[in-house]
């Protein structure tokens, strides 16, 4: 129970998102928020495939080994 009232206390409420979502536009402007979140997309995207090719990498190790056992 105690948890859950943590995690809940954590999470920005409405107005601290505006207040949040105001401050970048200040910091950054508005020119410059395409190309901040251009980048953004371009990390995250970069993670994943990153992140499937360890993943594939590793099963493509255990059907190896696997074919390894069987022979």
């Amino acid at each position: 129970m105690l948890s859950n009232n943590v995690f809940l206390l954590a999470m920005p409420g409405g107005s601290e998102w505006i207040f949040i979502i105001i401050a970048i536009l200040i910091m950054f402007g508005g020119r410059k928020i395409p190309e901040f979140m251009r980048g953004i997309g371009k990390g995250i995207r970069e993670f994943n495939d990153a992140k499937s090719n360890v993943k594939k990498e590793i099963e493509e190790g255990i059907s190896e080994k696997d074919k390894a056992k069987e022979a």
